[in-house]
């Protein structure tokens, strides 16, 4: 008998990671015009408020990553939450901007540590056999808050002040705490061997060296994908194309919808590759073409473009980690890929705004366009590394038993 995808615990915690997502989203896009107009920070003083945040999320993924197997992923998701829920609480209590970037930092730890956890826990409710499109699915909640927390952020900066946004968030995150109490956690037990080696300091109990490659990949697209979060605005301002600009992650999010559960098909029945080279392809096509726009069509079929490559990489480079490790390594592999992308996502805006002083817009979408070739290059140079090493193992093998 088929094996059910769709069981109350998969969607308990998808549910979850939509919400965790959500308020990180819709925080992150006020965060900079709350500095400058409530604290009267600089341009550059506002920017930091956003990237501190990514820092503490890195070192939240660095460091519970291990801790999801020591401790147990329920009382890791559990005290996650409380964190997140009391670190969002902070916000309503900051007279400076010494005390947000506090505020900020220590948040994005919750942030961070909550989601490292539903990202391991929902590997437990998703059958062997369909961990593409599990993860697929699961990686839409992650997708449509990438849409929708920016959407509502935006209108209730418009309609409302940054306390009652506090106390939105606030509101979220509490359902998110009381729902992580009444989810049923399943944890991985472990051997005192197994115990001994994540317990260490050594760096293999902190990274997971299998899922390096990967992560290196998840750097450069979230690298390229950080030109569109950086620049959109600036750039549609530029061009003349505002209100069609305000639509560009709405379509992104429904590409992504429509298209998710044919790509988990994919990946489970054909293989990684045949979703991994398509996603660095359509995110190249979209940036190139997002180089070009001179219209508001030309616009928002790069979106959809863009959600087809970045949006589908980012699921399924997650479900490529899943196939590589042993269970009790999964939140170790999962927090090494989503530290190369955060880390992406972070250096990228930094990068890009170097580049943007030297050239146009354009150029630097041209130049982010690049990025997803050369993935397309280093992962074909390394599954043809990988199947020479398989073959000389099997001759290795064949030579032994003749003998």
């Amino acid at each position: 008998m088929e094996e059910k995808l769709f069981n109350k615990h998969f969607i308990g915690i998808t549910v979850i990671n939509f919400v965790v997502y959500l308020v990180y989203y819709l925080l992150m896009v006020i965060m900079a015009v709350i500095a400058q107009d409530n604290l009267h920070a600089s341009l550059s003083q506002a920017g930091f408020a956003s990237g501190i945040y990514i820092i503490g999320t890195l070192l939240a993924r660095l460091f519970m990553g291990k801790q999801l197997e020591l401790l147990g992923r329920k009382m890791v998701l559990r005290a996650g939450a409380i964190f997140y829920l009391v670190t969002t609480i902070a916000y309503l209590f900051t007279p400076t901007i010494g005390v947000l970037y506090l505020v900020r930092f220590l948040n994005g730890f919750g942030y961070g540590t909550v989601s490292t956890a539903t990202n391991a826990i929902v590997t437990a409710y998703i059958p062997k056999s369909k961990h593409g499109e599990g993860i697929n699915y699961y990686g839409l909640s992650t997708s449509l808050a990438a849409a929708i927390g920016p959407f509502i952020g935006m209108i209730l900066l418009n309609l409302t002040d940054f306390h009652f946004i506090i106390w939105f968030s606030i509101v979220l995150i509490a359902l998110v705490t009381v729902a992580c109490f009444v989810f049923p956690v399943r944890n991985i037990q472990l051997s005192e061997d197994l115990k001994k080696v994540l317990n260490s300091w050594s760096i293999h109990s902190f990274i997971e060296k299998k899922a390096l490659f990967v992560t290196f990949i998840a750097f450069l697209m979230g690298l390229s994908y950080s030109s569109v979060l950086s620049f959109l605005s600036s750039f549609t301002k530029a061009i003349n194309l505002v209100d069609a600009g305000s639509f560009f992650f709405v379509v992104y999010a429904l590409a992504i919808t429509f298209t998710r559960p044919l790509t988990g098909r994919i990946f489970d029945e054909k293989g990684e590759k045949f979703v991994m080279y398509p996603s660095y392809l359509f995110l190249s096509i979209g940036l190139l073409l997002l180089s070009a726009t001179t219209n508001s069509t030309m616009l928002l079929i790069s979106g959809a473009l863009v959600g087809l490559g970045y949006g589908t990489f980012m699921s399924n480079g997650q479900a490529v980690c899943l196939k590589l490790v042993n269970n009790h390594r999964i939140g170790v592999a999962l927090s090494t890929y989503f530290i190369g992308l955060d880390l992406g996502l972070g250096v990228g805006p930094y990068a890009m705004g170097i580049l943007r002083s030297m050239t146009s817009f354009r150029g630097v979408y041209i130049f982010a366009a690049i990025i997803p070739l050369v993935c397309a290059i280093l992962y074909l140079v390394n599954n043809h590394r990988i199947k020479h090493l398989k073959l000389d193992a099997v001759t290795v093998e064949t030579s032994e038993i003749v003998e």
